[in-house]
């Protein structure tokens, strides 16, 4: 299954923006799923992750509060919900599918998105 992101962009810090991930060809089926994020300069990082039968996630500290991870009833899409931006939040953010769980770091994912670009200006 392919993964395509879309809904990045430039925004202000306190502005909110929905990034979409959209299985190509497929379903996320019984899959657990995450989103990670990378900015200039680092590593890519875990910023949340769902379990497959919705009854577990799990944030990074950074974001709890202020993002919200969900996917849609047929399992087709995955949504990150934010909120309150940052300027730290400026990252190019990538979705995943076929993660292990718990999620520990990119070692657990066995499918990655494209990539898209969220930049916070002041």
């Amino acid at each position: 299954v392919e993964l395509i992101e879309s809904g990045g962009g430039l925004v202000q810090a306190g502005a909110s923006l929905k990034l979409s991930c959209t299985a190509s060809g497929g379903t996320f089926s019984r899959s657990n799923l995450a989103w990670f994020r990378q900015a200039p300069g680092k590593d890519r990082e875990f910023v949340c992750g769902i379990h497959w039968t919705g009854i577990s996630d799990s944030y990074a500290d950074s974001v709890k509060g202020r993002f919200s991870m969900s996917t849609n009833a047929e399992k087709t899409t995955m949504y990150l919900q934010m909120v309150g931006l940052k300027l730290e939040d400026t990252a190019v953010y990538y979705c995943a599918s076929d993660v292990a769980w718990p999620v520990r770091g990119v070692q657990d994912v066995g499918s990655w998105g494209q990539g898209t670009q969220v930049t916070v200006s002041s």
